[in-house]
Formats: C-alpha cells, sequence, structure tokens
C-alpha cells in the first residue's frame, strides 16, 4: 500500500514512463508506450507443448522433466525483458497485472480451467525481503483475479538460498542446488506460476516437490521464455 501511495504521489511531480524506454507516457496507469507495446515479442502460437520454445525444439530440454507441458506467451526479449525486470527489481506492482491479462488472454484451451490451482514459485526469502516483494505470489494473484482460479503457497524454499542469474546450465540443473519442497499436500491439478521460464531449473524443482505431495499433474505457466538453452 505504502508503495503504491508513493507512486502516486511521484506521478504527481514526474509524469511516468515507459518502462522499456523511458518515453513519457501521456496517460497515467499506462507501463509500455505504444511502439513498445507493438514491439511486444509473441511467441509461435504453437510451441512444443513440453519446453515452450518455437518448435521444432529437437532435443527438447524438458522432455524428461517433472511438468506435463510449459507455456509462455512472450519471449525473454525486449519489451518483456523490461517489464520482467521492472517488476522484479523495481516493484513496479501495476505490472503483474498487465502480464496476467496477457496470459490470459492468449493461454491454450484448457490450460487455465477448473480443477487447476495456481501455484506460485516461491522466491528465496533473502531476496524477497530485499525486493519487498515476490514476483511470482504477485503474478499468481493477479492471474487468480483474471481467471477466477484459486492461487495456493504450495510450496516454500528450504536450506540456504542460491542465486541463479548468471550461473550455466549445468550448474541451474545440478542435483540440489534448489531446494523447493511442499508447504502441505498438494493440488491435484497444479498450474506451477513465474515471471521466467530460462532452464527451467526452478520449474523442475517446483513441479518435482508438487508431484512428491501428491499432484497427478504439473503444468507450467510463465510470462516469458528465454530462448537460449544454456
Amino acid at each position: 500500500m505504502l508503495r503504491a501511495l508513493a507512486d502516486e504521489l511521484l506521478a504527481l511531480v514526474v509524469p511516468p514512463a515507459c518502462l522499456a524506454c523511458r518515453t513519457p507516457l501521456a496517460r497515467a496507469g499506462e507501463v509500455l508506450c505504444a511502439p513498445c507495446r507493438r514491439g511486444l515479442p509473441w511467441l509461435p502460437e504453437s510451441p512444443c507443448p513440453r519446453c515452450a520454445l518455437p518448435a521444432p525444439c529437437r532435443p527438447c530440454p524438458a522432455a524428461r522433466a517433472p511438468f506435463a507441458a510449459a507455456w509462455a506467451p512472450l519471449a525473454h526479449e525486449g519489451p518483456a525483458r523490461a517489464l520482467v525486470a521492472a517488476l522484479k527489481f523495481r516493484g513496479r506492482l501495476p505490472v503483474a497485472d498487465l502480464m496476467a491479462g496477457q496470459i490470459a488472454a492468449g493461454a491454450p484451451p484448457g490450460l487455465l480451467v477448473p480443477p487447476a490451482v495456481l501455484v506460485p514459485i516461491p522466491a528465496d526469502p533473502r531476496r524477497r525481503r530485499g525486493r519487498g516483494l515476490d514476483q511470482a505470489d504477485r503474478l499468481a494473484r493477479a492471474l487468480a483475479r483474471r481467471t477466477g482460479l484459486p492461487a495456493h503457497a504450495a510450496l516454500r524454499r528450504s536450506g540456504p538460498g542460491v542465486r541463479q542469474v548468471g550461473a550455466s546450465r549445468a550448474a541451474r540443473l545440478a542435483p540440489g542446488r534448489l531446494n523447493v519442497v511442499a508447504a502441505g499436500p498438494a493440488p491435484v491439478q497444479a498450474v506451477l506460476v513465474d515471471d521466467v521460464h530460462t532452464t527451467g531449473a526452478t520449474l523442475r524443482a517446483g513441479a518435482a516437490a508438487l508431484r512428491a505431495a501428491g499432484a497427478e499433474r504439473v503444468v507450467c505457466v510463465t510470462y516469458a521464455r528465454a530462448l537460449r538453452r544454456g
């Protein structure tokens, strides 16, 4: 609430600017200018259903993943990358609702429907305290408002946190690097929610924890998909 009030007061003094290119915006509440909205890197309508990369993706990097499917509307590039950074590192909360709207509008049929339960990937507690928010939790709650699906914090981090940014693919996927555990019984049908799908290491850890806690099917939804595999 305090952050939102501060943003409103700041907007009275400094006109809001596009989060991608810093061009002044004509209307309060907008986050992207018209050129950056047109420049959003939408992914093809028929990506690989397992890894969310543009098809063909052989060999599929998610062939043995504990989640059944993954999907994202945008590539982690250009204005989409800027939006992810604005939410995660600068606490621009309206971005979560924009992301949720674009996810809900483009989701494949049957992906975001009952009895699915939205489960955010939990942030490392120290980074959550430092940033003042958990971006996946914000995105899941915004997506719940858009879809009517329940959001449930069914996962938690355990053990020392590790930094994924800058780590190699091999390091990110190393066994035991990420400790994600279930906070209780898992939903039977779970939709893991995160901001970005990079190597899939965090999504794998979350999906494995949910499956161990009783989930019969886990699918992953993120706002953006990194197109580089490493």
